[in-house]
């Protein structure tokens, strides 16, 4: 006769990494298994490609060993474990069409007798998740990383800081050879819907226009602010965009790959209608998955850990349904549907969007302010 889950003593943990990578997923799995092992000896299985490695047959399933987690892993990008963004199980593509295989996920779960499993992934991801976790009872603790920083309630997201870090340093080297070919550099960068890696990015590494989704520009604002440096006897300048900026029209610039609509390339259109203008000659660089795959920094992998434990400390307690969150300086938790209720964007009262209007740098037009 089995116990009841509540009477039940947590043996066995299952962990996975969701959607795109991103610099500090080692450390959070690093941090799981060894507080689950030192702290509880719980065992942890880590699933394999995200949700695929519980749809597929056999499963795609390790038993995680001290083994895995030799030194040099924490530094490492990526997971070990590998991920998947495109595996919706509520739609998923097979065999020519789309199907739902969230009842093998479900099954594979209890297969395996896990008392509680641990997802680090976006708000995509914890949607998709928590679904299932309803229909199938699935005990599901969730971590937040996306390099966006824009999943709702949390202040951060693991991997946000490290693909920051990526962005500056890129801006570090364009300003040498914009200087010394006296061009305007144009960075384009990631961040989807949300602005946070442009501005945190913009302020360090010295751009002089700033340019997010949340915020109106014009080509002619642009211009104007590049003629002020000019006249200030400064030859070149630094401007890094946001990939999903509109056009001044307000269309988004995409492209088609694999009969899929993704945002890029919205950085040479600004190069283009700048050099339509003026004489200023530009260059663009689009920094693409570099700032994925980056080597994580120390504050992700810091807050890698510290999300890692408190995530099986919950599951210790038997709090179930819950998102690890940073907020004031502190890990806590909320509920899954509240922390991805909302989608954290740029405000417009956001103290970095004042230090940038404090420096000089462009942001949009006035008239938003």
């Amino acid at each position: 006769m089995k116990l009841k889950y509540s009477m039940r003593k947590i043996k066995k943990i299952g962990v996975l990494t969701s959607g795109g990578d991103c610099g500090g997923l080692n450390a959070a799995i690093r941090s799981i298994f060894l507080t689950a092992k030192k702290s509880y000896k719980i065992e942890v299985y880590g699933i394999r490609n995200g949700t695929l490695g519980l749809i597929k047959r056999p499963l795609d399933v390790q038993k995680l060993s001290y083994k895995n987690f030799e030194g040099f892993l924490i530094k490492q990008g990526g997971t070990f474990l590998g991920t998947n963004s495109k595996g919706d199980p509520f739609k998923f593509f097979k065999n020519g069409k789309y199907v739902d295989v969230t009842k093998k996920i479900i099954s594979a779960y209890k297969y395996l007798d896990l008392d509680g499993l641990i997802v680090i992934g976006g708000d995509g991801s914890m949607k998709i998740l928590k679904k299932i976790s309803d229909i199938g009872d699935l005990k599901i603790v969730g971590i937040p990383k996306t390099i966006d920083n824009d999943v709702g309630v949390t202040e951060y997201s693991i991997g946000f800081q490290t693909a920051v870090d990526t962005a500056t340093k890129a801006l570090d080297s364009l300003q040498s050879t914009a200087a010394s070919h006296g061009r305007a550099m144009i960075l384009e960068v990631m961040g989807r819907d949300a602005g946070h890696i442009a501005l945190n990015a913009g302020i360090a590494g010295g751009a002089d226009v700033i340019l997010i989704p949340e915020l109106k520009y014009t080509i002619d604002g642009i211009i104007k602010k590049l003629n002020e440096i000019k006249k200030n006897k400064i030859g070149h300048s630094l401007i890094i965009v946001a990939e999903s900026v509109k056009k001044e029209n307000g269309g988004n610039v995409v492209y088609n790959y694999n009969k899929e609509k993704r945002f890029g390339g919205i950085g040479y259109y600004i190069a283009q209608e700048i050099m339509k203008k003026t004489d200023i000659e530009c260059r663009v660089t689009s920094l693409g998955h570099i700032q994925r795959g980056a080597t994580p920094v120390a504050i992700d992998r810091i807050l890698a850990s510290a999300f890692g434990v408190y995530a099986v400390n919950l599951i210790a307690k038997r709090k179930f349904n819950r998102l690890v969150v940073w907020q004031d300086r502190k890990v806590i938790d909320v509920s899954i549907e509240e922390g991805i209720k909302d989608c954290r964007k740029v405000s417009i009262e956001d103290t970095l969007i004042k230090t940038a209007m404090s420096l000089g740098i462009y942001i949009g037009e006035k008239s938003i302010f």
